[in-house]
């Protein structure tokens, strides 16, 4: 799987996106090509080599003839469906922007509607945000992973007035994402960086385990003490084609003086929190004392409230957290009609065209008890449904 690991030591913008994909390959002639559909008469795009801090980088910048007016957007929503770029990166475009409206509606007291995109309302918005899909799109990237945001301090100037860093809207977009400080006195991650990366991101962490064949450096347009610049590798995974590389948090402690009755309860608030698995094992400790090994697996954006949780729930003192990396099949949830009624059923396609499925035990387990029927049977039943609805419907991921 071709995969992109977005590399933001210095944060992130739009234009530092775009740049350092047009380093990474991204050809100008086909930014230029998607900057055409739009429909919005002469763009001036500079395109050149620039040093940031010892490194050389790629900035990309926009001159617009025309007066920008602030957009709403209704107006935003126009240009995007009213040009001839592919549907896939419209939807994507839209979507973002409906982000964009609905943190800034929040902030100020507005529907999404009524919010006037000030400094984000501009052209050269429109085409960072459409620009960076386009290239991802001809990099072949299938998957985007980010590490952690680093967030400056101090004011940025607005049509609002002065405003605090990290900006109001960049901080809406960041939730659940994994920040960190930096003593810098300047926005480091934009609200149209924040857009673009929260929702392209299939993940937030360190780099995977890749084989690197692309590394671009896109430059920002002032200096600092250290490289302005966003870096992005580009490279394949070295799993099954039909898999992806997740990253995630491994929680784990170990308890000797717990009640057994209690871990049940304990299992079902972790699971309601957001826990995707959880394995308990038995284990000797110093003296030969018997224990259990209580692991949890989760969202990067979810271990907090479940470290949370064991400390109030076991008798724990201590957590281990790690990043692991999951490699899994591609998969969906569909819903299978059985004689016994409908249940759901986990599919996920492999390399060779075949699938992997199963019923849901939980569906099965509720329709054998309501029809007095064997388990197995309802399995089965589940089963053939399944491989009716492949017949009819070829799966895809």
């Amino acid at each position: 799987m071709k995969i992109a690991y977005f590399d933001c030591f210095s944060g992130a913008s739009g234009d530092m996106i775009l740049g350092a994909l047009l380093d990474a390959g991204f050809a100008e002639g086909k930014l230029r090509e998607q900057l055409a559909a739009l429909h919005q008469g002469d763009i001036h795009l500079q395109v050149r080599r620039v040093q940031r801090g010892g490194l050389s980088a790629t900035q990309v910048q926009i001159a617009i003839e025309q007066h920008q007016p602030e957009r709403r957007l209704a107006e935003i929503e126009a240009i995007i469906q009213g040009s001839d770029l592919p549907r896939s990166i419209q939807n994507r475009a839209l979507n973002i922007f409906h982000r964009l409206a609905q943190v800034e509606g929040h902030i100020h007291g507005l529907l999404p509607e009524q919010v006037h995109f000030h400094e984000l309302g501009g052209l050269d918005t429109i085409i960072d945000v459409v620009g960076g899909l386009a290239g991802l799109n001809e990099l072949g990237v299938e998957q985007v992973i980010v590490s952690p945001l680093p967030l400056g301090r101090g004011f940025v100037d607005t049509r609002h007035g002065p405003l605090p860093l990290p900006a109001p809207a960049t901080l809406a977009l960041l939730q659940d994402v994994p920040l960190v400080g930096s003593e810098l006195q300047v926005e480091l991650v934009t609200p149209t960086g924040a857009a673009l990366l929260t929702d392209l991101a299939a993940s937030f962490g360190p780099i995977p385990a890749m084989r690197i064949e692309r590394v671009g450096y896109g430059a920002g347009s002032r200096d600092l003490p250290i490289p302005n610049v966003l870096r992005i590798l580009v490279g394949e995974t070295p799993g099954p084609k039909d898999s992806q590389v997740e990253t995630l948090v491994q929680l784990e402690t170990n308890i000797d003086d717990l009640n057994p009755q209690f871990y049940d309860y304990v299992m079902a608030r972790l699971f309601a929190a957001g826990a995707l698995d959880i394995t308990l094992s038995p284990i000797l400790m110093k003296k030969n004392r018997p224990a259990t090994l209580l692991q949890v697996l989760c969202a990067p954006g979810d271990s907090d409230a479940l470290m949370a949780i064991l400390f109030a729930e076991t008798s724990t003192l201590g957590i281990r957290k790690q990043i692991v990396e999951r490699q899994a099949l591609a998969r969906a949830i569909w819903e299978v009609r059985t004689p016994y009624g409908p249940l759901r059923v986990k599919i996920a396609q492999i390399a060779s065209g075949g699938y992997k499925a199963a019923p849901e035990y939980e569906d099965c387990a509720r329709l054998a008890l309501e029809k007095n029927v064997p388990l197995r049977q309802v399995y089965q039943a589940a089963e053939q449904a399944i491989q009716d609805l492949l017949a009819r419907n070829p799966f895809t991921p």
